[in-house]
């Protein structure tokens, strides 16, 4: 706001992005949420000033030789330190009731892009193309899982079990290690004991003095 009141009286301000560097223009997204995707450059800054007209560059490469341009002034005062921080801390608090009302649109029109896909993709099941070509669509004897919260909590149950089933042998894994050590060791005394018994065996049935 500061930059677009500053540079007005060289012309009318189109746009004015703030970048962390210098980077090539691109068309950025429109921000379509204030809650989510508000990155905010820190630090120092490069600001893209964009003009309707081209005169607006020239007039603004004239401004240098009028003296510096000031931010703050009394009409106009920026604020900084305290005052800054109270501001940015209550800018942060959120409205519970317009966050719930804006994921829910957002949710309705989820739902309503998903629907519109899965009725394309119904009506093209089992179609042939111009080449003849079936398209394989994930509808089928085994559809997808349902789109739906208690679907969704059944998997994260699902999951959450799994997960604590793989600490807990983890925790235990010490122990299986001590297991199989003592086991290896067991099986390696009864070779040795067995040995010694085939070459007793094999020494009794060569020395037959009688």
């Amino acid at each position: 706001d500061s930059l677009s009141r500053l540079f007005s009286r060289c012309g009318h301000v189109q746009s004015v992005d703030i970048c962390d560097k210098p980077e090539p223009a691109q068309k950025k997204e429109k921000l379509t949420s204030k809650f989510f995707n508000c990155k905010t450059a820190k630090g120092f800054q490069v600001a893209y000033v964009v003009f309707k007209k081209p005169s607006g560059v020239q007039a603004a490469k004239a401004l240098s030789q009028k003296g510096p341009l000031l931010i703050s002034t009394e009409c106009h005062p920026v604020k900084t330190g305290i005052r800054k921080w109270i501001a940015s801390y209550a800018a942060s608090i959120v409205d519970p009731e317009e966050l719930k009302a804006e994921v829910d649109a957002y949710m309705q029109d989820y739902d309503k892009k998903i629907a519109e896909e899965e009725a394309r993709a119904a009506e093209e099941e089992g179609v042939p193309d111009e080449e003849g070509w079936v398209k394989v669509t994930r509808r089928g004897r085994r559809p997808g899982l349902p789109r739906t919260e208690a679907a969704s909590l059944r998997l994260l149950e699902r999951e959450r079990r799994k997960r604590a089933r793989k600490e807990l042998l983890n925790f235990y894994a010490w122990q299986h290690r001590e297991t199989k050590r003592e086991h290896i060791a067991q099986l390696r005394k009864r070779f040795e004991e067995d040995k010694q018994r085939i070459a007793l065996m094999r020494a009794q049935r060569k020395f037959r003095p009688y």
